[in-house]
């Protein structure tokens, strides 16, 4: 198979991931704060040491302000839930994925004003509009830092320096984005970094986390044992406890750590540029095919690894079921659970077919799926 759908998870995996998740299954005889036995003291230096690689990847001072998730959707519901109160107004981009959008309608339902900034036809984000929108009081900034739709990446520093600028927090999905583009939660002003484990971390699926910046105020999202002033019926107020109720998903979180040692021992800038190169290749070949065309940012600047296209006279879901069943290609069609996204790129019925290159894929993965895509499309 040639798997060229890393946006929804990356796959394969590196070797020392599967080893650390098969280690803790089998050797660690315990769970991370309940006990005083070795084995629990294993499985909470795991969370330690996991936390730590994290906080050097991102620039994060203190790495107990990192909370473990289930996923990156779990970890947006915690932010935005937590975070907004009914009487706020907060900004989102036409990018966000349902992971943002949802929680969204729910919460304007509660009395949030929500507001939605328009991006132009690639994803990009108007700086002059946002800077306009937060001359009204706004409590909170969401941004979709890497589109899962259409690659196209918004500039966080400069978003961070506008909502610094104006008082308001600033929220970021990294779901994308997280151990292939350069983050810096301090540098770029991010007040709630939500990442999921198991995309550009590299880690296995059912983790993911979000920081949350000291001084910031947030209502946890579930309640309940923390291994932690058990002497009590009230919630810690303090991280990571208060975000972490119930039992960690050690073995996952063994995985992440592996994965993001990995990244920092290769290079966060050698992955990102073999990506980039396998990008370039992709949507090369592709602009070349009739009827083809391909949505997002026209270049490689201002855009991750995902090429998304339309097809004259195909339907996308169609079109990558005959790529998967033909040509053994794995990729995405459909609305990738962003209807946000599709309705600002006048998508939404035809949807789109998603390519998304990892760093194990190869050049001739890329150049297969280009003649794979000549073949499909030159039929009568």
């Amino acid at each position: 198979m040639i798997y060229l759908d890393n946006a929804a998870t990356t796959w394969p995996k590196p070797e020392a991931v599967y080893q650390a998740v098969d280690h803790c299954l089998r050797y660690v005889a315990g769970s991370p704060g309940r006990g005083g036995h070795s084995g629990a003291w294993e499985a909470g230096r795991i969370l330690m040491e996991a936390r730590e690689e994290l906080a050097a990847l991102f620039g994060i001072g203190e790495s107990t302000q990192i909370g473990f998730c289930y996923n990156a959707t779990d970890a947006l519901n915690t932010a935005l839930l937590g975070f907004l109160q009914p009487g706020d107004r907060v900004l989102a981009t036409a990018m966000e994925h349902n992971a943002v959008a949802r929680p969204l309608r729910y919460l304007a339902d509660k009395g949030v004003q929500v507001e939605v900034l328009s991006c132009d036809q690639t994803g990009q984000l108007s700086l002059e509009g946002l800077r306009q929108a937060l001359r009204r009081k706004t409590s909170a900034v969401v941004v979709c830092h890497g589109s899962n739709v259409t690659g196209a990446v918004q500039p966080l520093a400069e978003i961070g320096g506008l909502t610094r600028q104006a008082g308001a927090a600033f929220i970021v999905d990294a779901a994308q984005t997280g151990g292939v583009e350069p983050i810096q939660v301090q540098a770029m002003g991010i007040d709630l970094l939500a990442f999921s484990g198991h995309k550009g971390l590299l880690g296995p699926q059912g983790i993911a986390g979000l920081y949350v910046r000291p001084g910031t105020k947030l209502i946890p999202l579930r309640y309940g044992g923390t291994g932690s002033l058990s002497e009590s019926d009230l919630q810690p107020d303090f991280m990571p406890d208060m975000l972490e109720s119930g039992t960690s998903n050690t073995p996952g979180i063994a995985g992440l750590k592996a994965g993001v040692e990995f990244i920092r021992r290769t290079g966060l800038e050698t992955i990102r540029d073999w990506e980039m190169k396998l990008t370039g290749q992709l949507m090369d070949g592709l602009s070349q095919l009739p009827g083809v065309v391909i949505h997002g940012p026209r270049g490689l600047t201002g855009r991750t690894a995902v090429v998304s296209v339309t097809a004259s006279g195909w339907d996308s879901a169609g079109l990558a079921r005959r790529l998967s069943s033909d040509y053994g290609i794995a990729c995405r069609g459909g609305l990738h659970c962003a209807h946000w996204a599709h309705r600002r790129m006048g998508t939404q019925t035809s949807g789109l077919v998603r390519f998304s290159p990892g760093f194990f894929n190869t050049e001739q993965d890329i150049q297969k799926t280009i003649d794979a895509m000549k073949s499909i499309l030159g039929e009568e």
